[in-house]
């Protein structure tokens, strides 16, 4: 079993965890180079807030966007996002990635500016 693989298998027993709730889910991707972070509904799947490396509002403050620098940009972004639209709780859906680097550095941004999770 190889990486990708082992991480899908974790994120889909991940997911199925969160179909019991009925909570706003922060689901965070990355890549080498970005990080995407996205509010979603539990009831209909709808993207309620989003934010990633790949905007040129986020992408014209940081240098790299493949750094922890710029996962704390998103992360502040998406909490800004969120409660703007009165979403306060969500759950943690890190996509089955380890609660490491630039996951943790994204969850620590968005809980310092006011998400609960």
């Amino acid at each position: 079993m190889n990486k990708k693989k082992s991480r899908l298998i974790r994120a889909s027993r991940i997911r199925h965890k969160f179909k019991k709730g009925n909570v706003f889910r922060l689901v965070i991707h990355r890549s080498y180079r970005h990080i995407y972070a996205q509010i979603i509904s539990s009831d209909n799947c709808n993207v309620l807030a989003s934010a990633s490396t790949v905007e040129n509002e986020i992408f014209k403050l940081i240098k790299y966007s493949g750094n922890i620098s710029a996962a704390i940009i998103v992360g502040r972004k998406i909490a800004e996002r969120s409660l703007n639209k009165g979403i306060i709780k969500v759950s943690f859906d890190r996509s089955g990635f380890k609660y490491h680097g630039r996951i943790k550095a994204l969850a620590d941004a968005a809980r310092e500016f006011g998400l609960k999770f």
